[in-house]
């Protein structure tokens, strides 16, 4: 049969079919679909059959699709002798049963984990128009459609689609699925693609990270890059930060932990044994290493417990363009900004210009006339009910943190109040 449009079908209803020779005697029947993710992970390369007579015990020979057509009656159908058929060797493609169904995947485009129930496919012509045939892979069902069609799988093909059909689907592009490999050696397997990964909000892929089965969450947490890793860790709780860099080496931590905010990495190394701790401070840059060792001798429910030291500090003098200057040369997390503080040379706070201002004005104007009208600070050793209070009261943004001698050392941000709270 010359196929001349797409016809649509899955892994479930496929799954067991026959696979027919010309005279239509039936050579065996399909028992998985390979894709070579190396050469095109968006179509079946071959279908898996189990030859007719063959043992339990032998392995299946893998059939081209392009040596496949179909019959009048949609039937498989061989087009060559069946002799010329091989042999895989074991994972040597990613096999969609094996490697698919049942998998706990990340939806990418909804930002969640969920578990594959079927795999749709489209057989669909070539384009060379020789009347040769593909079978596309379309999207993954992760609904009750897909669980369906596997339930009722064996009985006829027409009654199992009419029964599924009237359940509304849920399913996922197959260009926004990434299969989660837990085994690094296996590398048929669909890995996990970083740039989709980092578009992602921190909060989303610790959610993912959260709901992830152990094996799962430490593959996709391994798989991240240092940057991504530290923004994700920031995001999950305690408990979960030490069982995601528990089998990390130390040089492998002190990476994450230097691209992390200076009181997170504060918090995460508290929650550690001293002997772990010192261990990856020793790995780090100096700079970062005496930062986070600062913040490491305050209390976690003091003021300077919750504090950062990553802000941007100018002088009184100094002017919009200035500001601008230091924002651009900034290491930190801009997105966190919200205020830059003007110190005196012995570091007193002296003034806070809200971003927002800078935006508004000229490059020459100097930030002293652009500072809020109230100074509100906090003392390092404040508790934290208290600095909750001053968030609350004067609906702050950010807080200084000031020493016994006045000085600035520090600022907490809303949402480390805001995360605070949340864990009590």
């Amino acid at each position: 049969m010359t196929l001349n449009a797409h016809i649509r079908t899955s892994v479930a209803t496929l799954m067991g079919a026959a696979l027919v020779d010309a005279r239509g005697t039936t050579l065996g029947h399909v028992s998985e679909f390979a894709v070579s993710p190396m050469e095109d992970s968006g179509h079946i390369r071959g279908v898996l059959v189990r030859l007719q007579g063959s043992g339990r015990k032998t392995k299946p020979s893998l059939v081209p699709i392009s040596e496949i057509q179909l019959t009048e009656t949609g039937e498989m159908q061989l087009k060559g002798d069946v002799t010329s058929l091989l042999v895989p060797q074991d994972d040597e493609f990613l096999l969609l049963e094996r490697d698919l169904l049942d998998q706990q995947i990340i939806d990418v485009h909804g930002h969640k984990v969920v578990r594959v129930n079927d795999v749709d496919l489209v057989w669909e012509p070539e384009k060379d128009g020789a009347g040769g045939i593909k079978l596309r892979i379309a999207e993954v069902e992760v609904g009750v459609r897909g669980a369906i069609r596997r339930l009722l799988k064996g009985l006829p093909a027409s009654a199992v689609d009419g029964l599924a059909t009237r359940v509304k689907s849920s399913v996922i592009p197959w260009e926004f699925v990434d299969l989660i490999d837990r085994d690094p050696g296996r590398r048929v397997k669909l890995k996990i693609e970083q740039e989709r990964l980092s578009r992602m909000h921190p909060a989303d892929i610790a959610e993912i990270l959260e709901e992830l089965a152990p094996a799962e969450r430490q593959a996709l947490f391994n798989s991240l890059d240092e940057e991504v890793a530290a923004e994700a860790l920031e995001e999950v709780e305690p408990k979960l930060q030490k069982a995601l860099i528990a089998d990390l080496d130390s040089e492998s931590v002190a990476g994450i932990v230097e691209e992390m905010d200076p009181g997170a990495a504060a918090d995460l190394l508290s929650e550690l044994t001293e002997e772990r701790s010192d261990a990856i401070l020793e790995e780090m840059d100096p700079e970062e290493r005496q930062e986070v060792e600062e913040l490491l001798e305050f209390s976690a429910d003091s003021a300077a417990g919750q504090m950062t030291t990553d802000y941007v500090a100018l002088g009184p003098g100094a002017t919009v363009a200035n500001a601008i200057a230091a924002l651009q040369e900034y290491e930190g997390d801009v997105e966190t900004l919200t205020d830059i503080y003007l110190l005196d040379a012995d570091e007193r706070l002296h003034g806070i210009v809200p971003l927002v201002k800078l935006v508004l004005t000229g490059g020459d104007v100097e930030l002293a006339a652009l500072t809020t009208g109230h100074l509100v600070t906090t003392h390092v050793d404040e508790r934290a009910k208290k600095v909750a209070e001053l968030f609350d009261k004067y609906n702050l943004r950010s807080l200084p943190v000031v020493d016994k001698d006045k000085k600035m050392v520090g600022v907490i941000l809303a949402e480390h109040v805001i995360a605070q709270l949340r864990e009590r």
